[in-house]
């Protein structure tokens, strides 16, 4: 088929800012691309071929949407899993398929799958509702401290809380849930796998995270992970066992623990480009968001490699900030070598919205972390 400069239409569910970076890509190639996304104010609005606001979670709207399209693929996990599987036995070719995604869209589901499948991971319980745990801690099936997690909607540190004590229960939602031990760890890592749908297979090098302890969300992404050679070979051995059980077509984000005892764990993982890809826009010879066009629509993947170390760093709007979003100092770090911001074009910010990117590339990756410190000191996402 002929996706360029023609009259085939690429479909994207959501259109936040993994949408709006990857049709960068879909513009370099000159790809018709349809976007549908709740919000009318979307980041993806302006650089698509067409914009629909629709409810992804409404069965009729996903699949009236993907009626129009020839290859539909998506950049959040919270869609109606039914009308992806409609569109599949219709014709249109979902990518990764419903299957995937129905298994990965419910915490609960997936741990079980890793579980089924030998691959290594935190050992946890299930819950129906968050008010059964008490009972599980007062029979001694449960024990403090551990991680709760709700099974569904959870993004961005929300959903998550590490429970210590009872009272920590308190406020949390009474949905259906699972509670993880919590793992003693040395580092959090990730490795993206890239897969077409002929089977051609080729990972990203494995990162190395450093997460807000407040927000529980990514502050930097370190590539390449500084840890042994042998510790990175057996995390993209785990990512790949990982991937080859989900069959999947697209990008998988692996999540891992390396354990005190250099143990691989599993966290969980993400069907799409994801926050701990995003420095491979400007480090890697072919970035992520590239890379997921060319799985999607069956191209030859691209090179992996790091052309240079890169540090990613999250522009999140500051606490006690809510309104419109302003930039503060942003021209101090545009005059730092190797910086390059990334706006996501969220007009509000409010605290620990995710508001943008920065990169910083440099030959030396010590070097690229500490102008990531003081690019993390200098802006500020303020509100007006």
């Amino acid at each position: 088929m002929n996706y360029f400069s023609s009259s085939f239409k690429l479909g994207i569910l959501g259109g936040g800012q993994l949408g709006k970076m990857l049709l960068y890509n879909t513009r370099k190639f000159d790809i018709y691309t349809c976007v549908i996304d709740p919000s009318a104010e979307a980041p993806s609005r302006l650089a698509c071929d067409e914009f629909t606001v629709g409810d992804l979670l409404d069965y009729q709207t996903v699949v009236d949407f993907g009626k129009k399209v020839d290859v539909l693929t998506f950049e959040i996990e919270n869609i109606n899993v039914d009308a992806l599987e409609t569109l599949e036995k219709e014709g249109v070719k979902v990518f990764p398929s419903s299957k995937t995604l129905r298994i990965i869209q419910n915490k609960a589901t997936q741990k079980l799958f890793y579980r089924d499948q030998n691959i290594p991971t935190a050992e946890f319980s299930r819950f129906a509702y968050t008010s059964e745990i008490d009972e599980a801690v007062d029979n001694g099936g449960l024990s403090y401290p551990f991680v709760w997690k709700s099974t569904r909607f959870g993004y961005d540190g929300t959903g998550v809380k590490v429970v210590r004590k009872v009272s920590d229960l308190e406020d949390l939602p009474n949905v259906e849930c699972i509670t993880e031990k919590l793992i003693p760890f040395k580092n959090e890592l990730a490795v993206i796998v890239a897969r077409n749908e002929k089977g051609d297979l080729k990972t990203y090098p494995v990162v190395e995270m450093e997460f807000h302890p407040e927000a529980n969300q990514v502050e930097y992404v370190i590539c390449p992970a500084r840890i042994p050679d042998e510790i990175a070979k057996k995390a993209e051995a785990v990512a790949l066992k990982t991937a080859a059980a989900f069959e999947h077509v697209g990008l998988l984000a692996v999540e891992m623990f390396q354990t005190e005892n250099d143990e691989i764990l599993v966290n969980e993982v993400a069907p799409r480009t994801h926050n701990s890809g995003h420095y491979s826009i400007e480090a890697s010879y072919t970035s992520q968001f590239e890379q997921q066009i060319r799985c999607v629509l069956g191209l030859p993947l691209g090179n992996t490699e790091s052309k240079v170390a890169g540090v990613m760093v999250n522009l999140v709007g500051a606490e006690n900030h809510t309104g419109n979003v302003v930039y503060k100092n942003i021209e101090n770090i545009l005059a730092m070598d190797g910086v390059t911001p990334h706006i996501y074009g969220k007009k509000q910010t409010r605290p620990f919205r995710k508001m943008g990117h920065v990169t910083i590339v440099n030959k030396d990756i010590a070097v690229a972390r500490k102008i990531a410190e003081k690019v993390k000191e200098t802006i500020e996402v303020i509100s007006e």
